[in-house]
């Protein structure tokens, strides 16, 4: 088989993988619930921004880590290593043709974003001392830096973690997600109990997810 003929059952392939996963309900579903995630979440910085902005003072807390590690300008790499992750999930669904997977990605993303937007909202503690926010570049994804427990960028990538099955891919992820830690920790983007929550909340959810959403990760 020559290049070009390759190159043509390479992308009839993922065409091929994708169109079964459109077909699918469930796709729709999960983008649904993703999308109420991710508007929730942006939801829950604006209300945060507009409650500072009519004078309510957020704590800024103590913590054992933290108040020993000083402040480091690394905020571009959090932001980079999240999407370095995520381009490694996308080559890893192509690569084990996996697209069956992308609506329970979808749906558990969503679920951690809800359920994130509503602890922010009911512990509105403020951010870390001497946090600067991160590089314009990248601002956090976010408009407003606000709303830290728990923490969006480790609980979102330990959940990608999770659900991909490869132990290549995931040592690889794994790799990215102590990067990630290691910026925020440095940057005092969060504190360290933003970061632990972020995986007890991540494993809470992908545990549900496999026992009651099973449906979601579609068979080829």
């Amino acid at each position: 088989m020559d290049k070009k003929n390759s190159v043509r059952l390479f992308f009839s392939e993922i065409a091929s993988g994708l169109v079964q996963v459109i077909k699918s309900k469930y796709l729709y579903i999960a983008a649904g619930v993703f999308m109420a995630g991710v508007g929730l979440n942006l939801l829950s910085q604006i209300y945060l921004h507009n409650s500072m902005s009519r004078g309510a003072m957020f704590p800024t807390l103590s913590d054992l880590i933290l108040d020993r590690v000083p402040v480091i300008d690394v905020a571009i790499l959090y932001d980079l290593f999240c999407i370095i992750l995520y381009a490694i999930v996308f080559i890893y669904i192509v690569h084990r043709k996996e697209y069956g997977k992308i609506p329970y990605i979808l749906l558990l993303g969503g679920i951690f974003y809800i359920i994130r937007a509503l602890f922010v909202v009911l512990t509105p503690m403020g951010n870390p001392a001497n946090f600067n926010g991160s590089d314009p570049l990248f601002n956090g994804f976010m408009k407003y830096e606000l709303g830290v427990y728990p923490s969006g960028h480790v609980g979102n990538s330990f959940l990608l973690l999770l659900i991909v099955s490869d132990k290549i891919y995931r040592y690889l992820m794994f790799a990215c997600l102590l990067v990630i830690i290691a910026a925020l920790i440095m940057t005092h983007c969060h504190y360290s109990i933003d970061i632990l929550s972020g995986f007890i909340f991540s494993y809470a959810i992908k545990s549900f997810g496999d026992r009651n959403l099973s449906m979601f990760s579609l068979k080829e």
